[in-house]
């Protein structure tokens, strides 16, 4: 547990703990990264009234003001370095929500032993990756993984269901239309980019991978095929697959096929995750992750996906600063690198046209 102390903060606020249990009244919340997620999660935290946001950093300081003007506590402070805004102001808890190609700030967040939350997927590069997990497993940093979806209700459910009935086959994946670039859809500007993004697998499908993994065990191998060259509504800019599948291997025996597409305009995609056993079929539908799940002789059974599950995420990791409880974290930044290597392994193999084995050897 943290020293209980009293420490005087920006403008007339106070770092103030409960003087009998140590637990923090306020968390003091700094952002790397300002776009449309941090905005999700801010949206989020205002509403907790735990969380106070008094920093925000963005290379764009122009979204650091708007968002401080429209989430910061008072005394809020802006920045357009993350080193500064760990050097300069003292915090519980730092988000950082960056694209895949821009991580590394995390070590200043290490450095100052500030627990943080790191939107998915948390890096584009192995090795960067590698460090940063070393360093806070070396240093104990509490941290959490923007992997929203393993909080569901429905998520834990299937869960728990598969410990005594283990799954055999895994479908799933993202499915949508050609993303084309926009004054109002920054976002694109580098989601479409390969060497910025590390593709729509890696990038978006991470999610299916992730809960793929959360419910049904540890991947072993992969063997991906991608489909470039064909998508004839793309802008120029354009270099990611227009569609890819992945075959992958579990620790238990299951095997499973996962895929993407930003390539299919007509409409008919949408997010899903089938998961089937010898008693039991899981099926996730939409971005919510609805759950139907159907089980030898008994009724089927419906569980809607939480609509504010940034609220849900937000709160546990709030609290598990708060009371210095790593417990209420569902995906830590060492768990979330293994969902990493899955992707990245998809990428170089279809880079090789060869199988990849998991982990990683580099």
């Amino acid at each position: 547990m943290r020293q209980i102390f009293e420490k005087p903060i920006l403008g007339e606020e106070t770092r103030s703990f409960d003087l009998e249990v140590g637990v923090l009244e306020k968390v003091r919340v700094g952002f790397v990264g300002c776009g449309g997620i941090a905005r999700r999660h801010m949206e989020a935290l205002v509403k907790n009234s735990y969380a106070s946001l008094i920093a925000f950093c963005d290379i764009d300081v122009g979204k650091a003001k708007v968002a401080a003007e429209k989430f910061g506590a008072e005394g809020v402070s802006v920045f357009d370095r993350a080193e500064d805004m760990f050097e300069k102001v003292e915090l519980d808890a730092a988000y950082f929500c960056l694209p895949p190609h821009a991580h590394g700030s995390e070590m200043a967040a290490i450095e100052h032993n500030v627990p943080f939350f790191v939107e998915k997927p948390i890096n584009l590069f192995l090795d960067q990756a590698r460090k940063i997990a070393s360093a806070v497993e070396k240093r104990r940093v509490l941290t959490s993984v923007g992997y929203m979806n393993r909080y569901r209700r429905g998520v834990q459910l299937v869960k728990e269901v598969l410990r005594e009935d283990p799954p055999i086959l895994v479908l799933g994946g993202w499915i949508g239309s050609t993303p084309r670039p926009s004054p109002d859809s920054p976002i694109w500007r580098w989601w479409i980019r390969k060497e910025l993004s590390g593709g729509q697998f890696h990038e978006q499908v991470t999610h299916t991978v992730d809960l793929a993994r959360f419910i049904c065990g540890e991947i072993t191998e992969v063997c991906a095929y991608p489909a470039k060259g064909l998508n004839r509504f793309a802008p120029p800019e354009y270099n990611v697959e227009d569609a890819s599948v992945v075959n992958v291997k579990f620790a238990n025996g299951a095997v499973g096929c996962l895929w993407a597409s930003c390539s299919s305009n007509a409409g008919g995609g949408g997010v899903t995750l089938s998961i089937y056993a010898n008693r039991t079929t899981a099926l996730f539908t939409g971005w919510e992750h609805n759950l139907k799940m159907l089980r030898v002789n008994m009724a089927p059974l419906e569980v809607s996906g939480e609509p504010n599950i940034f609220e849900i995420e937000d709160d546990a990791f709030i609290d598990a600063v708060r009371f210095n409880d790593p417990s209420r974290i569902l995906c830590t930044y060492a768990d979330g690198l293994k969902t990493m290597e899955v992707t990245i392994a998809a990428n170089m193999s279809m880079e090789t046209g060869k199988p990849v084995k998991i982990p990683l050897q580099l």
